[in-house]
């Protein structure tokens, strides 16, 4: 297509002509390396196509359970799928846990006893775990069960600090939490190859501890996944890369069969456990999603890439930097001030197809220690697979951008926030 047709949209659509050159230069200096992540996204989505045709699903799988549910041929297919792309004995993949922090309360819950402690060897956990584990005092917490937590950071230039992880690993250490993506930080996330790397290390201390990875963002931008590497758990939101922009809810629990039915029996009850909870009709969109998933991420993963050039370019720290590999499709970009935070989310939620012309401002949203901004039009509420950008109001004043269902979404996102920062007089365009 002629490009001045699309450069006439995107003036229709509010993007300066200087914004458009700027980003069209760059988009076009990426395509060697989109290409190499259409590479992987294919091997995924043989991967998933493959699990699929090997468990069986049917059109009956696809089809609504009520009450208990009881038998729900394509809830327990769907788990078996999830188990086989994942090379896991078990999964729970279930719309019954609300979200990711849910699905690793459960995780955790389920697996962790009074006396127990639980261990992260990779710093600060996300923000809405903190009150989870006690960090931060919370009712249900797992400090008030008598469940000990203990934290080792990483060095300053982001490698593991091993000396200290020996020490912390005694005979209380029951599970490990290691978080692959960054959070509200600027570290950089964790390749599969590093976090076998760690897993290794940490059972040759103690075998018997249990991995638990948190692979939120993470799913399906790596050719392999964590439980590929040793860990034991991983553990999921279906708002995220593995629903494909079309489960409407839902988190999934895979790994080790003890551990998952732990965490069944916490999701349900005791002596219930993954027998019952009905799917109430999203059978369809957990397996179309799941089906889409491999291509979404890498059209997510292609719009962060383009995010890291665009922003790196303009002068501003970015995380991964612009031709780092990637490992989960999260892009940081710290701008040093609140007013530029406010501006970037202000334009992805104008390049929204849900809710276009609402402004985000910062709120005290429940689970963070400060005001947080969110931007996200999308058809799922906070599906962070679809085009969104968040960070909290606070030093270094970063912004977290995610997702884009096509890269072409993406990339509107992304020319949307600099239109915006251009605006305001915040960046400049040589």
């Amino acid at each position: 297509m002629d490009t001045a047709i699309t450069k006439e949209m995107y003036k229709e659509m509010g993007i300066d002509e200087k914004v458009f050159s700027f980003g069209q230069e760059i988009a076009e200096s990426l395509k060697e390396r989109f290409e190499e992540i259409d590479r992987v996204a294919e091997y995924n989505q043989l991967k998933v196509v493959h699990a699929m045709q090997q468990c069986r699903a049917s059109e009956a799988c696809l089809y609504a359970s009520s009450g208990y549910g009881y038998n729900d041929v394509g809830r327990d297919t769907l788990e078996e799928i999830y188990a086989a792309t994942f090379h896991t004995e078990s999964a729970l993949v279930r719309p019954q846990i609300a979200c990711g922090t849910h699905a690793l309360a459960v995780a955790l819950a389920g697996n962790l006893r009074p006396g127990d402690e639980l261990l992260s060897p990779v710093g600060k956990p996300y923000d809405t775990l903190e009150e989870v584990i006690g960090i931060r005092p919370s009712n249900g917490s797992l400090a008030e069960y008598g469940v000990s937590y203990r934290q080792v950071d990483l060095l300053e230039d982001g490698a593991f600090d091993f000396e200290n992880i020996k020490k912390a690993i005694n005979e209380k250490t029951k599970l490990v939490t290691i978080q692959r993506s960054k959070g509200y930080q600027t570290r950089p996330t964790l390749s599969v190859a590093r976090i076998g790397q760690l897993i290794s290390f940490i059972k040759e201390i103690k075998p018997d501890v249990i991995c638990m990875v948190d692979n939120c963002y993470g799913e399906f931008v790596e050719t392999i996944e964590p439980t590929d590497v040793g860990a034991d758990l991983i553990v999921g939101s279906l708002i995220k890369n593995p629903g494909g922009g079309l489960a409407p809810i839902g988190g999934y629990i895979a790994g080790k069969k003890e551990y998952v039915d732990n965490a069944a029996y916490r999701l349900t009850s005791p002596g219930l456990g993954k027998e019952v909870g009905a799917t109430l009709g999203v059978n369809q969109s957990f397996y179309q999603g799941f089906f889409l998933a491999p291509t979404v991420t890498a059209s997510a993963l292609k719009g962060a890439i383009f995010a890291a050039n665009v922003y790196e370019r303009l002068g501003f720290a970015v995380v991964p930097n612009s031709t780092e590999s990637r490992h989960d499709i999260i892009q940081a970009v710290t701008f040093g001030a609140p007013e530029k935070v406010i501006a970037f989310c202000k334009g992805i939620q104008a390049a929204a197809p849900i809710d276009s012309y609402v402004d985000p401002e910062p709120w005290a949203m429940p689970g963070y220690d400060s005001d947080v901004i969110m931007a996200a039009g999308a058809f799922v509420q906070g599906s962070s697979i679809e085009l969104s950008a968040d960070g909290p109001i606070k030093p270094p004043y970063a912004v977290y951008f995610q997702g884009g269902l096509t890269w072409q979404h993406a990339k509107l996102g992304i020319m949307m926030s600099l239109q915006k920062l251009y605006e305001k007089g915040l960046v400049e365009l040589s």
